[in-house]
């Protein structure tokens, strides 16, 4: 069996911008940074929790104190 050649000419299927860039839009880069300004989101909440401050918590009375 016999594997074609690497060529260096730019993948046809692959984008040919940067996946990491901030585009606006509903496009591939913004859902990946809607997913990291999430994740940094949720770590800050959990933080903010555990530090004693939780208004979530409080609201809806899931410990008492």
């Amino acid at each position: 069996m016999q594997s074609k050649p690497r060529t260096t000419e730019a993948d046809p299927i692959a984008p040919a911008y940067d996946r990491n860039e901030f585009r606006f839009g509903f496009t591939p880069q913004a859902e990946i940074w809607n997913g990291r300004f999430a994740m940094i989101g949720f770590v800050a909440y959990l933080l903010w929790d555990l530090g004693g401050y939780s208004v979530v918590r409080d609201v809806l009375g899931l410990v008492s104190r």
